[in-house]
């Protein structure tokens, strides 16, 4: 089907309908969701334009992340990339998110939102948006997933703390439980227990945001654990915190795996061991998603990219 056929029976001029699939902020809400819903009814699907350079990057509320430090990693690979391939960032908070109506743009990156949060995007966009650190919905057209492997993740501390010679390992999540990667980290975690034969009951693995750490340390600790599996959020201070206050020395009476935190890890007393998303990686992967759909290429949905763990002083 051609572009004025689709102008014909919605009613508008092919130069209205261009403008609607390139985002132009100056049409009418009514007008671009008529040109939409042809679109649909004929399973049309433009060109994607590469002439408009413009990528928008949707950063979270701060109560998805109230510590910043990831969202900052990734922006800045994210940029970084982007910027190497010729395109122009412009950044939008999430809860400014209506906004993309009145901005023209060639794809959007989204960091850590869920993908229900853009569940009309294909009925009001037709450029391509890469969701970092969640999942894309199935059967999604032009929303693409790059992500890191979470159960991969799980393995890399449970396992280095395994091989160290820990034999009752406690994990405790950063995050509230069901939010964000908390189920997909739970699952891999029991999953990691269970592969070392450690222990694996529930209460193994607990969740803990700031004011519940230093509870949910001491309800572990009283399991008898020899390490601490602490990933996510800013759970490497709050660890070495909470052990501090049961005055448990790591790695002399404990030891311990945190989540990379570049402006901490490395300088607490002892450097912390940890596991690391390879943000550079991640960035890579969605500018080769958006290059690949501006050209008209396939890109694969789901990009999943492994941890690394950095070994320093804080396992025994």
């Amino acid at each position: 089907m051609r572009i004025q056929e689709i102008a014909k029976e919605a009613g508008v001029s092919p130069s209205t309908v261009s403008r609607v699939f390139g985002n132009h902020p100056n049409i009418r809400e009514e007008v671009r969701e008529q040109v939409f819903a042809v679109a649909r009814k004929y399973g049309y699907r433009p060109r994607l334009s590469s002439k408009q350079q413009n990528v928008v990057i949707v950063s979270p509320y701060n109560a998805v992340y109230p510590i910043r430090s990831y969202v900052e990693m990734v922006i800045s690979e994210v940029a970084r990339a982007l910027s190497a391939r010729g395109f122009r960032i412009e950044m939008l908070p999430q809860e400014n998110l209506g906004q993309l109506d009145r901005i023209r743009f060639c794809a959007a990156v989204a960091i850590g939102i869920d993908a229900e949060t853009f569940g009309d995007w294909e009925e009001r966009f037709a450029s391509p948006l890469v969701i970092v650190d969640r999942d894309a919905p199935p059967g999604a057209g032009e929303i693409y997933a790059v992500r890191s492997d979470e159960h991969q993740a799980m393995e890399l501390g449970v396992g280095c703390l395994a091989a160290r010679g820990c034999r009752n390992v406690g994990v405790l999540i950063y995050g509230e439980e069901g939010s964000g990667n908390t189920g997909l980290r739970r699952e891999g975690a029991l999953a990691a227990l269970k592969r070392h034969g450690l222990p694996a009951a529930g209460r193994q693995v607990r969740f803990a945001l700031a004011d519940e750490f230093v509870e949910e340390t001491g309800k572990l600790l009283k399991l008898g654990i020899d390490g601490l599996f602490a990933p996510g959020g800013n759970a490497g201070i709050l660890a070495a915190y909470a052990l501090s206050l049961y005055n448990r020395r790591v790695p002399d009476d404990i030891s311990l795996v945190t989540s990379e935190r570049t402006m901490y890890s490395r300088y607490a007393i002892p450097p912390q061991t940890t596991i690391s998303q390879d943000y550079q990686a991640q960035a890579e992967a969605v500018a080769d998603a958006i290059d690949s759909r501006l050209r008209g290429a396939p890109f694969p949905r789901r990009t999943v990219i492994p941890y690394k763990l950095i070994e320093r002083d804080s396992v025994s």
